[in-house]
């Protein structure tokens, strides 16, 4: 190795580039500029003002906080939900004055002044919700003509009414606790801010109405195709603004003791910068209580200390608008280019040398050579499938595979001509093992280890591992499950193929080689599933050996076969059987004679055996150039191999002209044939292999005869 591939050996493999990609993967990333917004706020105002966090000043900057943050709560619930609400301000002075008038000039209670308030919230927050809902009017302009309406509402009773306030001897000390007590050193209104805030963050993550919101922000389409109520839904966004404001109006006549023309004034463009600001989407479905929450107070903050240091209500108003438009052009440019960012960054390739290989080419004359034996094996359900990755017989000798419709086909013996949809499970069901009931149990990319019962009942054993320490990316998950079998004793052995990327990118791990494939073992007496091993490059087939105390699993991007042992003195470890293969290894199946059947799904060139080892170029290329002009390997074509119990090569068969089988990804000999599947065929191919047992079946090999 030179000095400059040990150099970049060094670079790809021991610097963790990965981590900054899986980082952007996170939802919480979404809150680091916000956060770092906070505190740089925080900071500045903090040592330009003396006494910024003194205990006097923080008392009063709180109560105002929890008043605010009840208004960005429910500014955020809306815009989360795809509208805006501009009445806010309005319905927080009504709600003030209706609980003012109740107390102060008709005496009653304080609890019905509180009743008061929140009716009015709730009254014209159903205004809203029934013309932008149910109407479907604009949410700007209707917001608009409320706001509108409902300040000189405002206006007009607070002149009518305010020598009445003014006159009015009521008293409470109900009333006074509200407005300036305190609990566990924390005012009512940051209690109620506080409180408000968790139930409204659990019922948008952890309950259907929740995700209802979510999903009508998302795309109102496609919630509605989805069968959620639309117009209800966005009803009721606008109610829960209404109560919002309404409670924080009622906060604010409790520390007043009344109301004047300035109450609420401004509010609405204040909570709507607080949401922006925070991180909520004006386009909807993207953002958090806990994002508002700190826009909520980066805003206050903001407007408090300007005015502690002396600046009037114009400077105030400016500062919001640049913070607004700052806050809007970020989150557009963010929206727009977040996907494009994580897909040029997530790709983090390693270096990888790999050993020099024998050539399998026609006439080489090596145990790998590959003759046209595959071209002329007979053809089932050609046209009718697409993309069965692997194939199984059952004792009847039907045929059972997988397509990327999510669906198990079953073809019937003798000739195969007839077909069924035996299951419809979803995802793409990859690797197949009958159990000794007659289950038949498969990996189904991005979904985990399901079980289909000979009465059709799809059943799931296992959708997730033990999470690692360190990752940061929660790799409990099953991202490609994709091959299984099962041990005498009933546990099902299969692997996951990578921890990074989900079915449909398998390619995509082919690029970066980073080595995150793993073997794991469910066990259907406790339902637990362990991982065995970790840190290969895409684990892919896996086949019990015959006297059952040991396994072979393929790794596919390094070309290798090993062996993991289950029973002896080599119990729990694993060691490499074949490697430096001119093909990339697939599943691996039982063969009559005592050996194994192993599929290629592609072949190694030279080409990208040398762009392992230049991981700077592979990083390059996938920043700069479109995906369909990526360096992908040879997986187009392939063979199958047989090898022993030692990984000494016996034979090798594929199809040189490229029509038939180019692809192999499995096959499985059954009474004398060999039954041959592939990702990206369109049939299954059936081949009589001469000399094989016309009686031996897979399912008899594993399980014995039927009793």
């Amino acid at each position: 190795m030179s000095f400059r591939e040990r150099l970049q050996s060094w670079r790809y493999n021991l610097v963790p580039d990965h981590v900054v990609g899986e980082i952007l993967t996170k939802r919480w990333t979404d809150n680091a500029i916000p956060f770092l917004a906070l505190v740089a706020t925080l900071g500045v105002f903090g040592s330009l003002i003396p006494g910024f966090f003194k205990l006097t000043a923080l008392q009063d900057s709180t109560r105002q906080l929890g008043e605010f943050s009840l208004l960005v709560t429910g500014m955020t619930v809306v815009m989360l939900g795809g509208g805006i609400d501009l009445s806010v301000g309005s319905i927080f002075a009504l709600s003030c004055f209706s609980a003012v008038y109740v107390f102060f000039i008709l005496e009653q209670s304080v609890w019905l002044a509180l009743a008061a308030s929140i009716a009015t919230g709730l009254l014209f927050g159903a205004i809203n919700g029934y013309l932008i809902g149910y109407f479907r009017l604009r949410a700007f302009l209707t917001t608009l003509v409320t706001f509108i309406f409902g300040r000189a509402l405002f206006d007009i009773l607070v002149t009518t009414y305010a020598a009445d306030v003014q006159l009015s001897s009521a008293t409470s000390d109900v009333l006074d606790f509200i407005g300036d007590g305190t609990f566990w050193g924390l005012s009512v209104a940051v209690w109620a801010a506080i409180i408000l805030a968790i139930v409204t963050h659990v019922a948008l993550t952890r309950s259907r109405p929740g995700w209802h919101v979510l999903a009508v922000g998302g795309s109102r389409r496609s919630a509605h195709n989805a069968g959620i109520r639309v117009r209800r839904t966005v009803f009721m966004t606008y109610v829960f603004s209404g109560f919002c404001a309404s409670l924080g109006g009622f906060l604010i006549a409790c520390r007043l003791s009344g109301a004047g023309p300035g109450t609420g004034l401004n509010l609405e463009i204040m909570a709507l910068t607080a949401a922006v600001v925070g991180g909520v989407s004006l386009g909807g479905g993207r953002g958090s209580v806990v994002k508002g929450l700190m826009g909520a107070i980066i805003v206050l903050t903001m407007t408090n200390g300007l005015i502690r240091m002396g600046y009037g209500t114009g400077t105030n108003q400016m500062v919001l608008g640049i913070m607004l438009a700052v806050a809007v052009t970020i989150d557009i440019r963010w929206l727009k280019n977040r996907d494009k960012v994580l897909n040029e960054v997530y790709v983090a390739p390693v270096y990888l040398k790999m050993g020099a290989t024998q050539s399998a080419a026609s006439g080489s004359g090596t145990p790998y050579e590959l003759d046209n034996r595959l071209s002329a094996a007979d053809h089932i359900g050609l046209g009718e499938l697409e993309g069965p990755e692997d194939v199984i017989l059952d004792r009847d000798d039907h045929l059972y595979c997988g397509t990327r419709h999510g669906e198990i086909v079953r073809f019937f013996a003798p000739d195969y001509i007839r077909s069924e949809v035996f299951a419809h499970i979803g995802g793409f069901p990859l690797g197949l093992a009958f159990d000794k009931s007659g289950n038949l149990i498969s990996c189904v990319g991005a979904m985990g280890l399901y079980s289909v019962s000979p009465q059709r009942e799809v059943r799931r054993l296992s959708a997730e591992t033990s999470r690692s320490w360190t990752s940061v990316v929660d790799d409990a998950r099953l991202r490609d499950p994709n091959d299984c079998d099962i041990a005498p004793d009933g546990r099902i052995y299969f692997t996951d193929s990578t921890k990074r990327y989900d079915a449909h990118d398998w390619a995509l791990d082919s690029i970066e080689n980073r080595a995150t494939g793993r073997l794991l073992v469910y066990d259907p007496k406790d339902g637990s599933t362990k991982t065995l091993l970790d840190g290969y490059r895409y684990t892919n087939g896996v086949c019990m050996a015959h006297d059952g105390k040991s396994l072979f699993f393929a790794e596919s991007w390094a070309c290798r076969v090993h062996r993991y042992w289950l029973e002896g003195p080599k119990a729990g470890t694993a060691e490499c059987v074949i490697r430096d293969m001119p093909g990339y290894p697939d599943n691996i199946n039982r063969a009559s004679d005592g050996n194994y059947w192993m599929a290629w799904l592609g072949m190694r060139t030279p080409s990208f055996d040398l762009s392992l080892r230049h991981p700077d170029m592979r990083k390059r290329m996938t920043r700069r150039l479109p995906q369909d002009e990526w360096l992908f390997p040879n997986i187009n074509t392939g063979g199958v191999v047989k090898f022993n119990e030692t990984g000494g090569i016996v034979e090798a068969m594929g199809d040189l002209s490229g029509d038939a089988h180019p692809m192999v990804t499995s096959m499985r000999e059954h009474k004398g044939y060999l039954f041959v599947g592939g990702i990206l065929n369109n049939r299954i191919g059936r081949y009589r292999i001469p000399g094989a047992d016309p009686n031996w079946t897979s399912p008899a090999s594993y399980w014995g005869t039927r009793s």
